[in-house]
């Protein structure tokens, strides 16, 4: 029977740390701000910022918004961050995905002046996570890394396998395991013979956005199920990648959908925020 790794918990220690520290920071005069950039009208995405915002309420981190009509001109958008960029208040800047088909994303996150980056995405800081150097991490697979430590799991020397390779979770997920000495497979839609790969891994972190795809006969006895699936069921129900009642008799430890991953990535962008401050303050 596995442990729950409960990522609402984890998460609320962490927005706690960073809480502490930004308002002692306020009794200094210092307030910390983070740009938050949402084009469109996409109903997840005025979700997901929603939640930022609460976030950066409960931290004591100033949410400044920016919310662009559908129709927005990319210059437009480009033109908008070089002001944050510059602007010396404003210690980190999101801007929300996705974008309107008309607006590059490519040039959006190129345009981040990456020591404001704080959703780990601009190149130069993939570049200094690739090289193990001091950056700003993407929020959720630094998450799971904060997971597996905060619960004691041991990821030097495991087999671990990353189902998914995107540029968001998968790819990131797997240099970060590989930066923790773990030994790494990723599998993706064109690996063959899944199965033969997860039954070795002592650590499966699954983000292929299948519901219900990775089931008990794919894990060895004791292993630890990192789901970071987001999807719905047969009856719209939320659920992850993975079979959690299956899994959960089978596995060591494992993280419900919702409750486990998804808390975290917004955990980790206030700590993202903070570490942005200190940076850029030489601290």
């Amino acid at each position: 029977m596995a442990i729950i790794i409960d990522g609402k918990k984890v998460s609320k220690e962490i927005k706690d740390e960073v809480r502490e520290k930004v308002l002692a920071l306020k009794e200094d005069g210092v307030e910390l701000a983070l740009a938050v950039v949402i084009v469109g009208n996409d109903n997840a995405s005025h979700v997901y910022v929603r939640n930022k915002k609460r976030a950066c309420e409960y931290t004591g981190i100033r949410s400044i918004e920016y919310d662009l009509a559908e129709d927005t001109k990319e210059e437009e958008l480009l033109s908008l961050i070089d002001k944050l960029n510059e602007d010396k208040d404003i210690n980190g800047i999101l801007v929300q995905m996705p974008l309107p088909k008309s607006i590059d994303p490519d040039k959006v996150i190129n345009r981040i002046d990456p020591n404001k980056d704080v959703d780990g995405f601009h190149p130069i800081n993939k570049g200094k996570m690739l090289e193990g150097s001091e950056c700003f991490l993407p929020c959720t697979p630094s998450g799971i890394i904060e997971l597996l430590k905060r619960y004691n799991i041991e990821i030097e020397g495991k087999r671990c396998v990353v189902l998914g390779r995107s540029d968001i979770v998968g790819k990131p997920m797997s240099i970060l395991l590989l930066s923790e000495n773990g030994t790494v497979t990723t599998c993706h839609s064109r690996t063959k013979d899944l199965s033969s790969i997860t039954k070795e891994a002592d650590i499966i972190v699954s983000a292929i956005g299948k519901a219900k795809f990775l089931t008990s006969d794919m894990v060895k006895d004791g292993s630890v199920v990192i789901d970071v699936g987001m999807n719905r069921d047969e009856n719209n129900n939320l659920c992850g990648d993975c079979v959690y009642d299956d899994l959960f008799e089978k596995c060591s430890a494992i993280t419900p959908v919702p409750g486990g991953v998804g808390p975290m990535t917004i955990a980790m962008l206030m700590k993202n925020v903070l570490h942005s401050y200190e940076n850029q303050k030489g601290k």
